[in-house]
């Protein structure tokens, strides 16, 4: 990516943008791709989660348990992954891994008891923690090189995946069943892959170890600022933890709970990806009429109600509202948060949010699963309004935070027309 970004501003009557912006273009296009395809196969997967309870005959507890084989599988790959980007450059690693995700779809339908589910998890969840870490390397390489604010097109991407995904499973679950359904959404992804992947190779990597002196100041300012970062980071936690509830739980809570047929069910997820999409597509221009602290604020606020309504209603139709309500207001939290870590200390903060916050989606579903078998599921569902109000308290208790000078030292660099500087292997901006 530096490598186009010097192309791009090397001429400075603007030939060399011109030829830059189509190697830009392909190489967005194709990162689009994978992040609409890691959405579209993780909603295959978890509206079929109902299906799968039944065919393994686990128990909420049980089921619990497997599914924290995603969280072990994505950990555990994320441990190494940043290396693996060091080594052999994030567009690599970001088909290596979607190949994986792809074959591992077929996995979950073999599965007959919990325990070989949740090993089939622990392949899908090491495919899916890899090409998040990986495709978000990709992405702020390319943020830097384009000098556009253009991260949220990509979450955007993978919430229409998931829609995509949710509807399509939505419309198989009343007479598809998962072993065939969810190997054709492999086979579906390794086509996808085979297309797109030849364009993200052609990109450039950032190089291991920036020499661009500015990436020193916010290491320097990490003191002042580790409080504000891991409050925001928590935010993100918080919002993390409700999106991977409404993945693994929603579907099922509606066929379960409230007695709604198959493809009803399915549609919980379908309409909060949906209400995300919408949430992220306006994004800029709500932070542009309330700024940061206020659309946090609004958002946690929102999806508390939301989640409330969806977890306590007494029928189908106005859980899915609520649900509906909960996507629109988480949103913009989890992007908003870690990109606010960001302006205040730098890269250093823009991993330490996501982790936490990428954390909060993975120990979501399990922590569900454990809450809904010592109480009920609707009551465990609550819980993601409690988080999502606390995530509302925390970000007006970062209002009065602002970003250090060294910090700023890289948006200002940009601005006076040097290449921001970027730096190879950092997790990215969000999580999907």
């Amino acid at each position: 990516m530096p490598l186009l970004n010097k192309t791009a501003t090397a001429d400075p009557e603007g030939a060399g943008t011109t030829s830059a912006r189509s190697p830009l273009s392909r190489v967005r296009t194709a990162l689009t791709v994978f992040f609409a395809l890691d959405g579209l196969l993780f909603a295959g997967w978890v509206v079929r989660i109902p299906a799968i309870k039944e065919q393994t005959g686990a128990s909420a507890s049980d089921l619990g348990m497997a599914l924290l084989g995603v969280s072990a599988g994505a950990v555990a790959t994320m441990a190494l992954t940043g290396r693996l980007c060091r080594r052999y450059g994030s567009p690599a690693v970001t088909v290596a891994c979607a190949a994986v995700l792809s074959l591992s779809m077929a996995l979950p339908p073999l599965a007959h008891s919990a325990t070989a589910l949740g090993l089939a998890l622990l392949v899908f969840g090491a495919g899916y923690g890899g090409i998040n870490v990986a495709m978000n390397s990709v992405a702020v390489d390319l943020v830097a090189a384009l000098r556009r604010p253009v991260m949220p097109s990509f979450h955007a991407a993978f919430s229409l995946g998931g829609m995509l995904g949710a509807g399509l499973g939505g419309l198989a679950a009343g007479s598809v069943p998962p072993s065939v359904h969810l190997p054709a959404l492999g086979l579906l992804g390794l086509a996808a892959t085979a297309a797109a992947g030849p364009a993200l190779l052609r990109a450039p990597s950032a190089p291991a170890e920036p020499a661009d002196p500015v990436h020193a100041g916010p290491r320097a300012a990490g003191d002042r600022t580790r409080g504000p970062v891991l409050l925001l980071g928590l935010i993100a936690l918080c919002t993390a933890y409700g999106e991977g509830a409404m993945a693994d739980w929603s579907a099922l809570h509606l066929q379960q709970d409230l007695h709604a047929p198959p493809g009803v069910a399915a549609a919980a997820y379908a309409l909060f990806a949906l209400a995300m999409t919408a949430g992220r597509l306006t994004g800029a221009r709500l932070l542009e009429r309330w700024g940061q602290t206020r659309t946090l604020v609004a958002g946690g606020t929102a999806a508390a109600a939301g989640m409330l309504l969806g977890a306590l209603a007494p029928n189908a139709w106005l859980a899915l509202a609520g649900f509906g309500a909960a996507g629109l207001g988480l949103a913009n939290i989890f992007p908003v948060a870690v990109g606010r870590a960001g302006e205040l200390a730098g890269p250093g903060g823009v991993a330490t949010a996501s982790t936490l916050g990428y954390g909060g989606m993975l120990v979501g579903p399990p922590a569900i699963g454990f809450l809904a078998e010592w109480s009920t599921l609707p009551t465990a569902l609550t819980t993601v309004a409690v988080l999502a109000a606390g995530a509302a308290v925390l970000a007006y208790a970062t209002r009065n935070a602002s970003a250090a000078p060294a910090a700023r030292a890289p948006e200002d660099a940009t601005r006076r027309g040097g290449a921001a500087p970027v730096a190879a292997g950092a997790p990215g901006a969000t999580g999907p």
